[in-house]
């Protein structure tokens, strides 16, 4: 769904863009907010209301991934007011100072936030420096018109049933993976135990990679909606986005297991050079309006967790039950302690 490891070995790509983006945005003008946000990922009518009740421009940018946003933003690109990490990136970058704290006489919808997604929010839940965007889990999905049986074992077992053998993914993520591992074994899906991470490495290594076809972040999507993907661990949108709506029902089985799964909790902060800071804060209270994060919710069908107050103007039915997402973990920020985590991936990817 992250490592600084490769955050840091993409520094010099992002060089250049990072030159351009200092170039253009010196044309700025102050009625312009400049947002960096993930792909597809951004409430285009909620954007249009901001920018007619704001008399101002909302110039987007985007990136696929928190190491693609933070690499840039390390190699020097300015102009951006307003980004939206990761919790585990929200954890990094607070540390390495790169945002700035937000006015909170502004933020008079902080309010609606979900006070269990604070209690997940340890990286900040008195919300200085970040305002929850969206929680995103990741699960389980069967295609049941393919699936050879309808017994499966509804939890991380499902990974080592021989009927799914050559029809199975998982995530090409070592702390999706690993996270899942952890909890199935009843560890902390953050541990640094060499113990509990041992036993996990054997769990994936010995059990569960012998029934994969690959690992994979990106085409699991397509491959399941096509019907060679029986089973899939990974994001939810990714599948019910390949799939005719019409067809969710008869088609994907979706589940977190009891024991739950792994969560990323995406946060909109301002950084610290934001060049239109006032009008930043305005735009992340103007996104909790619950009647504008209901758009959100509309165009993307996340479950209504973060605030709940925008279920009153929600038109549509999300992809699975808010009470699934939050019975998962979030993916803390592991320090240096992601190495440990990474020389066990390297053994599950490519050792015998």
């Amino acid at each position: 769904m992250k490592s600084i490891k490769k955050a840091e070995l993409a520094l010099a790509t992002f060089c250049a863009a990072a030159f351009l983006t200092i170039t253009s945005c010196s044309k700025n003008k102050a009625n312009t907010l400049y947002l960096y946000n993930w792909t597809y990922y951004t409430p285009e009518k909620v954007v249009e209301k901001f920018e007619a009740e704001f008399n101002c421009t909302v110039k987007l940018d985007s990136y696929a991934t928190c190491e693609e946003m933070y690499s840039k933003l390390r190699a020097g690109a300015k102009g951006y007011d307003i980004v939206i990490p990761s919790n585990d990136f929200v954890s990094i970058m607070i540390k390495q100072g790169m945002l700035r704290p937000l006015d909170k006489s502004k933020l008079t919808n902080s309010e609606k936030i979900n006070p269990r997604v604070l209690q997940m929010a340890t990286h900040d839940p008195e919300m200085k420096y970040s305002v929850p965007y969206a929680l995103s889990a990741t699960g389980i999905m069967v295609n049941k018109t393919k699936a050879p049986t309808s017994d499966y074992s509804r939890d991380y077992d499902i990974f080592a049933d021989k009927r799914f053998a050559g029809h199975a993914t998982m995530m090409d993520d070592m702390r999706e993976v690993f996270g899942d591992a952890l909890l199935f074994l009843g560890f902390d899906a953050n541990s640094l135990k060499d113990s509990d991470l041992d036993a996990a490495m054997n769990l994936v290594k010995e059990e569960w990679k012998p029934n994969l076809v690959k690992f994979d972040a990106e085409g699991f999507g397509k491959s399941f909606a096509s019907g060679d993907f029986w089973l899939c661990q990974g994001y939810p949108e990714i599948v019910y986005g390949e799939v005719d709506e019409s067809r969710w029902e008869e088609t994907i089985d979706f589940f977190i297991p009891k024991e739950g799964g792994m969560a990323s909790l995406d946060c909109m902060c301002i950084l610290k050079d934001a060049p239109h800071y006032d009008l930043a804060n305005e735009f992340i209270n103007f996104i909790h309006r619950p009647e504008n994060y209901a758009l959100f919710i509309d165009q993307f069908r996340y479950p209504c967790v973060v605030n709940p107050a925008a279920l009153e103007y929600v038109t549509t039915k999300p992809m699975y039950d808010p009470e699934q997402a939050l019975n998962c973990t979030l993916k803390a920020d592991l320090g240096d302690g992601i190495d440990k985590y990474s020389e066990r991936w390297q053994e599950v990817r490519f050792g015998n």
